[in-house]
């Protein structure tokens, strides 16, 4: 089983779902658990994956991209989402190239210390990212202050803010419906 709920197969899917599934396709040719989740409701696969595509591969994004898969794992790290995690954190290694560099950050965001590998700009967004994530009723104008301070540039921000956002929404859709990723071809990048 690869979720909680019913999921209809990418075989079995007509009209409206096949349609969705051709959207949500991945370079591998699949489509993840975390699209086929939606399949019960295609209308709201066609959110998440807006969503998706506009926070991670969108061609205006100015981060680099292997730093935004930082980002979404730091969060899934957070939030205990192994789905999130497996998938994005592959990424990230994928793009950083380098596996020992990849096995430390991976260690040091499980300890919850990223200032162990990180410093500046980098830092202060990921602790920005856990901040928004763990306590965001404790934000203040003094979070993105201290951001343009390190460096940030408003659009920056923003960047990171609809990452760790969207995180927050798809780790709560996987966690809260049992989503594994038996059958899914994990990272998006080969």
């Amino acid at each position: 089983m690869s979720a909680w709920i019913k999921m209809i197969s990418e075989g079995e899917a007509t009209g409206e779902l096949r349609e969705m599934y051709k959207q949500a396709m991945t370079p591998h040719g699949t489509v993840d658990n975390v699209m086929k989740v939606h399949s019960l409701r295609p209308h709201t696969m066609q959110g998440h994956v807006a969503l998706y595509k506009s926070v991670l591969h969108h061609p205006d994004i100015t981060l680099p991209l292997w730093f935004l898969e930082i980002v979404a794992a730091y969060t899934s790290i957070k939030n205990s989402c192994e789905y999130s995690l497996a998938h994005h954190f592959t990424n990230a290694r994928r793009l950083i190239d380098d596996d020992e560099r990849a096995d430390n950050i991976l260690k040091v965001l499980k300890a919850g210390k990223p200032e162990i590998e990180f410093q500046g700009k980098d830092l202060a967004l990921l602790q920005y990212s856990i901040k928004l994530t763990a306590h965001v009723s404790e934000m203040k104008q003094t979070d993105i202050e201290n951001l343009r301070d390190a460096g940030c540039t408003d659009g920056e921000i923003l960047e990171v803010n609809q990452v760790v956002a969207y995180f927050n929404y798809s780790n709560r859709v996987l966690n809260g419906l049992g989503v594994t990723t038996e059958g899914d071809a994990i990272g998006y990048y080969d």
